[in-house]
């Protein structure tokens, strides 16, 4: 992708890696995958629904491999839920082809997606809709510079904290891992590049694709300040997930 429309103002390197991730993180009480981002036929069955102008923009390559198919060939069959970081067709679609597997999702943002007659965004509601949905609240203190949380098993190794602008119950997940904590962050940042510079997505696409776009940059500020205690993956930037165990 051109570097110039993911960090506002940054030309050099002129492109940089972006990709659609998924993760699966294992607990002792349950394996989850996060942001399950690719369906099969990804083309007529959620990039049809968005406007046609950005359909373009957001197809991904043909060689892209589909989330149900990434499971197969890693063996992560026994998964227990899904958790999407928001709801946008890139971090829920994959869900398409795994029709039995139930979800956790915030209920800000399930309210946000699912009400109304007209979904906010296209390509979400099939992915959810006819299937068990498990609404959390961010009910918990601050977690470090984030004004909320929600401990997902109780025991403190997997918090989800407040990452709201991008969508408006956008969450990370913060997770203790063997080499530390990491935080998924979803699309609150598109490339890492973005949080160290303190720099927002350009206004195109950023003004399309955030919902709101100060708190999108207050969110931002919140990771920044943290980055240096976390590592942090936003869902789309390539080379940050390399730094994630296999």
């Amino acid at each position: 992708m051109p570097t110039a429309l993911i960090v506002e103002g940054l030309r050099q390197p002129r492109r940089i890696e972006n990709s659609l991730l998924s993760f699966v993180i294992t607990h002792p009480e349950a394996t989850f995958i996060v942001d399950p981002s690719v369906c099969l036929d990804v083309e007529s069955r959620a990039i049809a629904e968005l406007p046609a102008f950005l359909r373009g923009a957001v197809r991904p390559p043909a060689d892209t491999v589909a989330t149900v198919t990434a499971l197969r060939e890693r063996s992560h069959s026994g998964l227990d839920f899904a958790l999407p970081t928001h709801a946008h067709w890139d971090h829920v679609c994959g869900l398409l082809d795994l029709p039995d597997l139930p979800v956790h999702l915030h209920r800000r943002e399930h309210d946000w997606v699912m009400q109304g007659s007209i979904a906010p965004v296209g390509g979400v509601r099939e992915s959810l809709r006819g299937r068990g949905i498990v609404q959390y609240e961010l009910d918990g203190p601050p977690v470090l510079t984030f004004a909320a949380g929600h401990d997902l098993f109780g025991d403190g190794s997997v918090v989800l904290v407040d990452l709201a602008g991008h969508t408006p119950g956008s969450v990370g997940v913060l997770a203790h891992t063997a080499t530390g904590w990491v935080l998924l962050a979803g699309d609150a940042a598109w490339h890492n590049d973005q949080i160290d510079l303190i720099r927002q997505k350009a206004g195109y696409p950023g003004g399309l694709a955030d919902e709101d776009r100060h708190e999108t940059f207050r969110t931002l500020h919140r990771l920044h300040a943290v980055k240096d205690r976390v590592t942090i993956i936003p869902t789309h930037d390539h080379r940050a997930a390399q730094q994630l165990p296999t």
